[in-house]
């Protein structure tokens, strides 16, 4: 009766595609199907009685604590107009060039990626920013929307992003979960550091394509892409009285501080989430932004991200004790090894099954229902850890990004101006999607492009 965990996984999805909340999606499908499973005899409910402790585990886990805290700092952050001054101060130094917006765009994005690690935050910021300008500018609608799509989704990968952390966490209990499954006692394991040192060169080389297809289009086609005049330069120091130095060093010494202090072994990711929210207030009391309206709107907005965060966590973790009460990890088990082309099958299939679930789930849910159910077997095989979590945080930041149905495409078109056409939005970003799948198949062929420098800060 493995058969039936596949039954359980389909209906799930059914379930989350009527729009009903995730948690409880998770939670009360897994639980009916428990219940059928008792009166039918096929389901051993002492799988369940293991749900307290994985509940006490969840709440007690200091790692998550993380999250509140870098929530915190990157809605404080985008309260604090870093942004607005981020912009206006990129604009001063390459919008003189041709693409010097774009390249703009693409290096504030990639800082308030580091700054916020929030996909939707930064998709929406930029494009109620950067959009109106650049399209007021002469820059192509395709291009414009395209990069700014794009750009948003770097928090699914540059640190300190929200989606490394939850991998981060999950992919340390799949690891210990393997190691227990081949009878290897070890006390190495992985920490959110090592995804984050594993996604750096990663980040840098897919802002670096970003960058290097800008440069190319205003060879190619310097008409989409124009170069600001004298009179708009002017007009943005006018309006800034704070200098492009002073609006740059700020936000980059957050990040530095906060990311420096996590891979040098200084301060764990949730010590170090602390340093950012607290930098993040500051930097806020410096911009003359902290007050009772803006710290009740970023308490409240923490407090909702968390609260769903924790409640799908919740409900994947039923979900995932049932799952395995009808036998689904030995079903996953026997689909691999029947796969022709062993561990290269195995990965190509679970990427692509993430790939296409990142167009129905958030990254959230296939973190807390995917991952554990597939990192496990794969982690057996032989897979590196940090290299399997870096290949996942992209494949679901290019599932993000890809026409019809990417997360990123909806957040833009709630705030792009209805002139603007869907079908603009979807051709502009097709040639970033076949970057970040260029990205993907580097990384497959060149595993050091991750491993390398956690190899080199942790040994």
């Amino acid at each position: 009766m493995d058969y039936l965990a596949l039954y359980l996984f389909g209906l799930v999805c059914l379930v989350l595609l009527t729009g009903f909340p995730v948690a409880f999606a998770l939670a009360g499908t897994s639980l009916l199907f428990a219940g059928f499973g008792v009166l039918l005899g096929h389901f051993d409910m002492a799988f369940l009685h293991a749900l307290p402790n994985r509940l006490y585990g969840i709440m007690s886990n200091t790692t998550l604590l993380a999250v509140p805290l870098f929530v915190f700092m990157g809605m404080m952050l985008e309260k604090s107009k870093v942004a607005e001054n981020l912009l206006d101060a990129m604009a001063i130094l390459f919008g003189k060039t041709k693409a010097g917006m774009g390249i703009a765009v693409t290096l504030v994005g990639m800082l308030l990626a580091a700054s916020t690690g929030i996909v939707g935050a930064t998709v929406v910021t930029m494009g109620l920013l950067a959009l109106p300008t650049m399209l007021k500018r002469g820059y192509c609608a395709r291009y414009s929307t395209g990069i700014i799509a794009a750009t948003g989704t770097l928090g699914q990968i540059i640190p300190p992003s929200i989606a490394l952390v939850l991998l981060g966490d999950v992919l340390a209990s799949s690891y210990q979960q393997a190691q227990l499954n081949m009878g290897i006692f070890s006390p190495k394991t992985i920490s959110v550091g090592d995804l984050f040192a594993g996604a750096i060169v990663p980040g840098f080389i897919l802002v670096g394509f970003y960058i290097l297809y800008s440069v190319v289009l205003a060879i190619v086609k310097p008409s989409q892409v124009p170069s600001l005049t004298d009179e708009d330069i002017s007009a943005i120091k006018e309006r800034r009285k704070v200098g492009p130095l002073m609006a740059l060093i700020p936000p980059l010494m957050l990040i530095a501080v906060v990311l420096g202090s996590i891979l040098l072994g200084f301060a764990t990711p949730t010590e170090a989430s602390g340093i950012g929210a607290f930098g993040a207030m500051v930097l806020a009391l410096w911009q003359k932004q902290l007050n009772l309206a803006n710290l009740n709107y970023v308490m409240q907005g923490t407090l909702k991200v968390t609260a769903m965060v924790f409640m799908i966590l919740i409900g994947a973790a039923i979900f995932s004790l049932v799952f395995r009460g009808f036998g689904g990890e030995e079903l996953v088990v026997s689909l691999f090894e029947q796969l022709p082309g062993g561990v290269f099958s195995a990965v190509v299939v679970v990427m692509f099954v993430m790939f296409l679930l990142g167009f129905i789930l958030d990254f959230i849910e296939i973190t807390f229902v995917v991952v554990p159910i597939v990192a496990p077997i794969l982690l057996m095989l032989g897979v590196d850890p940090i290299w399997l979590g870096i290949m996942i945080a992209v494949n679901l930041q290019t599932s993000f990004l890809t026409p019809p149905f990417g997360f990123a495409l909806f957040y833009l078109r709630g705030v792009a101006e209805k002139s603007i056409l869907t079908t603009d939005i979807y051709k502009g970003v097709i040639p970033f999607v076949l970057i970040q799948l260029l990205l993907l198949v580097l990384m497959a062929i060149y595993p050091e492009l991750v491993t390398w420098l956690p190899s080199k800060l942790y040994g």
